[in-house]
């Protein structure tokens, strides 16, 4: 088929519209993957706990087909009827790719695209579930359903080199020459521009003055995110560094479970209110406007049990802010060990301590590592890397299968 005649319809489908990675890697892939694509987008809802990600798609212009059914807890008859609605979409729009992002997504879109005879079937991991989500066995049964769907697969993609190492090695979900790289990208300008009146604007609202060391997590607030191993850092740097506010910024299933554990120990904190020396902590919620965010902390971190790629510290190198973070999933390929981050095994709460404390007490070095940071990222993980990765990738499949 010529590149002049009939377009290539990709349907694109996630789990849910909620703000994060995902999201705003399937809107740059719907509104900039050119001819000779054209690219349904199809999504479930959010959880209540969950921040909105429906002004990503506004500002892009992007109008989604959402399945109400296709919901974050696993229900077989919601699970059912909304296989049942990708189905339908699948016999009236005939892609000739299915392209699903994220474990809900993957499960349903890959069997009715397999079952209605899609011509090419991919998948992209945006994280995993292979440790720390789940006890052994329900483990093992996740392993098997992803095994089984890998073979129906032509290809699985990986957001970086270590995670496809963990998918066709440590958990061998498939092959590993059947697992494409083709990492994250995103719009990175809005965390380089204007910074000095977004840093101000965040730093007025939340109290801060130039002596202040403002240091947060960015992320939900849930039991993967390890958020209690930031607020006993906390609990101690706050006792030897007045100077330092620290700020918890995200919503989630454990907002009130951390507020109470925070009281438990005796950390004083505010809610969506400036911290104080007698409240070194915010509880910020979401927000929506992350750039402005990000722009007036001094430093970024992330205690995480696993990740895929999390997309705060890229924004946060971007932005020139330093990274503190745990060891764990992709965080090592994407930024610069000792040069952009300082990083400790999961769960060593006395060495982010120490990581922490030495940015706090060393301004020249917060900026040094922020300059690495941001020449790190910078064409890394734009969105422009994105559409043409995967543009690439999906004319070498349709050649391989005599469409094009």
């Amino acid at each position: 088929m010529s590149e002049g005649k009939e377009k290539i319809r990709v349907l694109r489908i996630i789990n849910r519209f909620n703000l994060g990675g995902p999201t705003f890697n399937v809107a740059y892939l719907t509104r900039y993957l050119e001819h000779p694509f054209e690219t349904k987008l199809v999504g479930g809802l959010k959880d209540e706990s969950e921040a909105s990600s429906e002004f990503i798609l506004q500002r892009l212009e992007i109008e989604p087909i959402i399945i109400s059914e296709m919901k974050r807890s696993i229900s077989p008859i919601h699970d059912f009827k909304a296989y049942r609605e990708i189905e339908a979409i699948i016999r009236d729009y005939r892609p000739h790719i299915v392209h699903t992002h994220a474990s809900k997504a993957g499960t349903i879109g890959r069997l009715a695209a397999h079952r209605n005879g899609v011509p090419i079937i991919l998948h992209t991991f945006h994280g995993h579930v292979f440790h720390s989500y789940f006890n052994s066995f329900t483990t093992y049964v996740y392993k098997r359903i992803e095994r089984y769907l890998a073979k129906r697969s032509t290809r699985i993609i990986a957001i970086s080199d270590i995670q496809r190492y963990e998918l066709g090695v440590l958990h061998r979900i498939t092959r590993q020459e059947k697992i494409e790289v083709i990492p994250l990208g995103f719009d990175l300008h809005r965390f380089q521009e204007n910074q000095a009146q977004k840093r101000a604007a965040f730093r007025t609202q939340y109290g801060l003055n130039d002596e202040h060391v403002a240091i947060g997590v960015i992320g939900r607030l849930v039991p993967i995110k390890n958020h209690k191993m930031f607020i006993d850092a906390i609990h101690s740097l706050s006792k030897t560094h007045p100077q330092a506010r620290f700020f918890i910024v995200g919503g989630g299933e454990l907002d009130a479970d951390l507020r109470g554990y925070c009281e438990k120990i005796g950390l004083g904190y505010r809610w969506m209110e400036p911290p104080t020396e007698d409240a070194p902590l915010a509880f910020t919620s979401w927000i929506k406007e992350v750039d402005v965010a990000i722009a007036g902390l001094d430093v970024v971190a992330l205690t995480s049990l696993n990740e895929g790629t999390p997309v705060s510290l890229i924004e946060a190198q971007a932005a020139e802010k330093p990274v503190v973070s745990s060891r764990v999933g992709g965080i090592e390929d994407i930024v610069v060990e000792g040069g952009s981050a300082l990083l400790c095994e999961v769960g060593d709460t006395q060495r982010m301590v120490v990581h922490l404390q030495r940015l706090i007490e060393d301004p020249k070095r917060r900026h040094a590592m922020g300059k690495v940071g941001r020449a790190h990222v910078a064409e890394q993980y734009s969105f422009k890397r994105l559409v043409d990765d995967m543009h690439n990738l999906y004319h070498t499949l349709l050649r391989e299968k005599g469409i094009l």
